[in-house]
């Protein structure tokens, strides 16, 4: 197999047969029911909601409906698409595909799955019964599938959420069937949640200079990344850098259990095709789960906040922090911030989403050769990206959040509401008062993540999920 057999010079003309068979009313326009009604008449199954992701997804002008260049490059798309999985799939380029390739793709994935499993998926795109899949099979079983892929071109364009960068903001990770059986989903927990709790002792510094100046920091009193390193080393020494660290660690696995069976339960609710979802159904119920599991651990984040603003010997240890609180503050204080931290989750788990889900788009669009396996480079890069932006979006609602949680501490009788909070820091401050701190964030982004993607693959390798 040469080449693509999908831009051979005959793929115009198919195009346009076809396309005159779905136009019944022959208006030279193909709309919803038209595509469903057409397919099945030629044998072709499809899912609920199918026939309207097609269209929606070709449809570019947004009218409705789907002419025929709007067809033709929705179908030549979506070929390159189905081709580029093919060979990545197609091992040792013989053009046709068996059990042993795809159970192969599937464990370097971290999906192990047994022989007659990997004969069933093979068998159910198998036509001539030859137990193996040529391109012309693939194509056929996939050309009106919305997917492009094994378990949507099995994960190979998956957003991980290892890539821990401290923030509690991210979409949870997603699991299998397979997975969730043969128990591979704690493995990956456990994995990431390792990976976590080393990439964040890792940049405990750059985050605690952070919330160091957005609680200090204004125009009367300038803190720089230096000056601010400095002013924390001469109070306290080296390891006052790694102050609210432990608690920071130690709430990962909670958070990271909560919001795995809190975004299982949403799937289900918001999942009108059982296993399927969208990614607009997947933002949401990440987003719900994301709302829920920091309600739930809330209280720590609060504590977290103040060990890691507390001057040398003011608290013993965590528990002596939350009795203080307690005591001094009562059982509200745990819950200061609350509101903007919720408020915060959508932009930055719904713009880093949107960004990652663009630039991986654009990279198959525009670099794929004959892979559809972007590579650990493009995939951290693309998850660095968007990490960035969903913080840039959602930085002001963390900052206001860390001072509300602050403020008792730095001897303030009196608790500004969010809304007055934001308006005296723009008053006083200027707008970019807002971003006070976010060099330092941006900084401890790049090694969050390498050292994230490293720990999560050495962790996984060392319980049996790797290849």
């Amino acid at each position: 197999m040469k080449d693509c057999r999908c831009w051979d010079a005959n793929s115009s003309k198919n195009y346009e047969e076809l396309f005159d068979k779905l136009d019944t009313n022959k208006d030279g326009k193909v709309d919803v029911a038209e595509l469903r009604s057409g397919l099945i008449a030629m044998g072709i199954a499809l899912r609920t909601g199918e026939a309207q992701k097609i269209v929606a997804t070709g449809d570019k002008n947004r009218d409705g409906v789907l002419d025929f260049t709007e067809f033709a490059r929705y179908l030549k798309e979506h070929e390159k698409k189905l081709w580029l999985t093919f060979k990545s799939l197609d091992k040792n380029d013989d053009g046709r595909l068996d059990a042993c390739e795809i159970k192969q793709s599937l464990a370097e994935l971290g999906m192990d799955i047994s022989t007659e499993a990997a004969l069933k998926i093979l068998q159910s795109i198998d036509i001539d019964g030859t137990m193996t899949v040529d391109w012309n099979e693939w194509k056929e079983h996939f050309m009106f599938k919305p997917a492009t892929d094994l378990e949507e071109i099995i994960r190979y364009w998956k957003h991980s959420s290892q890539l821990d960068i401290g923030d509690n903001l991210v979409i949870p990770d997603e699991f299998t069937n397979e997975e969730k059986i043969s128990g591979v989903w704690w493995r990956q927990l456990v994995a990431g949640a390792t990976a976590g709790a080393v990439s964040r002792t890792g940049t405990a510094p750059l985050d605690r200079i952070k919330v160091f100046m957005q609680v200090h920091s204004s125009r009367s009193n300038q803190i720089s990344l230096v000056g601010g390193f400095k002013r924390m080393l001469n109070e306290g020494g080296v390891t006052s850098l790694w102050r609210g660290n432990g608690l920071n660690v130690l709430k990962i696995a909670p958070e990271t259990a909560i919001k795995f069976m809190a975004y299982e339960q949403y799937k289900k609710y918001l999942s009108s095709e059982g296993d399927k979802i969208e990614t607009a159904q997947r933002f949401m119920a990440g987003s719900l789960a994301g709302a829920t599991a920091q309600t739930s651990i809330y209280p720590m984040e609060v504590v977290k906040t103040r060990l890691t603003l507390r001057s040398t010997g003011q608290y013993s240890g965590m528990i002596d922090c939350a009795r203080s609180i307690l005591k001094r503050e009562g059982i509200k204080a745990f819950y200061k911030g609350y509101i903007p931290n919720m408020l915060g989750i959508i932009p930055y788990a719904g713009i880093d989403l949107a960004v990652y889900e663009s630039l991986k788009n654009a990279w198959l669009a525009h670099y794929a050769k004959d892979t559809a396996n972007p590579g650990v480079l493009v995939l951290l890069g693309c998850g660095t990206i968007s990490s960035t932006c969903g913080q840039l979006a959602s930085y002001p609602l963390a900052l206001v959040r860390t001072r509300m949680q602050a403020q008792a501490s730095l001897g303030n009788l009196e608790q500004p509401s969010m809304r007055s909070l934001i308006k005296s820091i723009v008053a006083n401050e200027g707008f970019f008062g807002l971003y006070r701190g976010i060099l330092p964030n941006f900084m401890k982004v790049i090694p969050a993540v390498s050292i994230s993607y490293v720990v999560y693959e050495y962790t996984k390798s060392s319980l049996g999920i790797s290849k």
